[in-house]
C-alpha cells in the first residue's frame, strides 16, 4: 500500500478516495484497496514526513514532500501492474462472493437465532476453517 500511494502521488496530489479509485483502474480492477488499508497508511506516511495534507473542499488532499519524492524514486514502480498480472481474478471474485454470502448467513444466525442455533452456526464455521487447512495439508 505504501509504495502504491507514493507512486500515485508522484503524478499529482490526490484525495484518499481518488487513490482507491486510481489503483483499481490502474490494476484493471484486480486490486481495489479498502479505506481501512489506505487511510492508516496515509496517516503513517504523513507522520513520517513523506506526504503532507491540506483541507480542500471538505476533503484532505495529499501531496508528496521532498522526502516523499526521494522515497518514491527509490521504491518499486507501479506496484498495481503486478496485481493486474497475477492470479485468476475471476476466481477471486467468486471466492469473495462466497465468503460474503457465508458471512451474511452467519451474521443473520448470530443476530436472530436461538442460543442453540448460534452454537450450531459457530460449529459449522469452525469445522469449515479446519477443513480448509486440511486441504492445504492434502488430507481429506
Amino acid at each position: 500500500m505504501r509504495a502504491s500511494i507514493l507512486a500515485l502521488l508522484t503524478d499529482r496530489p490526490m484525495h484518499g478516495y481518488e487513490m482507491i479509485q486510481e489503483i483499481g483502474e490502474r490494476s484493471g480492477g484486480a486490486w481495489r484497496p479498502s479505506p481501512g488499508s489506505v487511510y492508516p497508511t496515509l496517516q503513517l506516511l504523513e507522520d513520517e514526513g513523506l506526504i503532507s495534507s491540506e483541507e480542500s473542499a471538505g476533503r484532505r488532499l495529499f501531496t508528496l514532500t521532498e522526502s516523499g519524492r526521494a522515497e518514491a524514486a527509490g521504491g518499486p514502480e507501479a506496484p498495481w501492474e503486478q496485481a493486474a498480472q497475477e492470479g485468476d481474478w475471476e476466481s477471486v471474485h467468486e471466492v469473495k462472493q462466497a465468503v460474503t454470502g457465508l458471512f451474511s448467513a452467519f451474521a443473520q444466525v448470530m443476530s436472530t437465532g436461538s442460543e442453540q442455533q448460534r452454537d450450531k452456526a459457530l460449529a459449522v464455521v469452525n469445522e469449515a476453517r479446519k477443513k480448509l487447512y486440511l486441504i492445504l495439508a492434502d488430507e481429506d
